[in-house]
């Protein structure tokens, strides 16, 4: 009888041990979670077009990385603060709309990461995809921790579109550093 109770308290401080819970993508709390990180991102776009510089960049990390459409268009949150705070100083930086966006939760409790992507269109540049992680910071609240905009080529159009990058020096040895519009 001893060993059996000895056995089940072992198995009860393992299994009390054992790390983070798995959360279902289909509870109330991962609804909530993800209708939270989709409203950040709603609100991080707005503030774009809204020229809310604060607003914008409020909601990123303070590591954060945002990697433009061109092959030089690495930044970090505070290189990407320099480079958009002209276009900020307008009524708008830039405007992109949320055609489609998907957010997946981390499968892990506390939530604390959510993987997003998003199709987006834009004026000037028509449909693009931004793919993304966000954290969930210790004030409970969803911060852009990385996020990559980038054009939809279609299929047909893709070889044409690559030899006319190959054309303007970007090659795989030598990326030529652009950023000469808006992200």
């Amino acid at each position: 009888m001893r060993a059996a109770a000895a056995l089940l308290t072992v198995v009860g401080l393992l299994t009390a041990c054992a790390g983070p819970r798995v959360v279902d993508r289909y509870t109330p709390e991962s609804v909530v979670l993800e209708r939270d990180a989709r409203e950040q991102l709603r609100l991080w776009h707005r503030a774009a077009a809204e020229g809310d510089f604060d607003a914008y960049f409020s909601r990123m990390t303070r590591g954060a990385v945002f990697l433009g459409t061109d092959a030089g268009e690495r930044w970090t949150r505070a290189e990407f603060e320099a480079f958009a705070r002209p276009y900020f100083d307008g009524e708008e930086a830039w405007s992109y709309e949320q055609v489609q966006t998907n957010i997946r939760i981390g499968p892990v409790a506390p939530a604390r990461i959510a993987w997003v992507d998003e199709v987006l269109h834009n004026e000037k540049y028509g449909l693009c995809r931004g793919t993304g992680v966000l954290i969930r910071e210790p004030d409970g609240a969803w911060r852009i921790d990385h996020y990559s905009l980038s054009f939809l080529v279609p299929n047909d159009l893709a070889e044409a579109v690559v030899g006319v990058i190959r054309g303007h020096g970007h090659t795989r040895s030598g990326h030529e550093a652009g950023g000469a519009g808006e992200p």
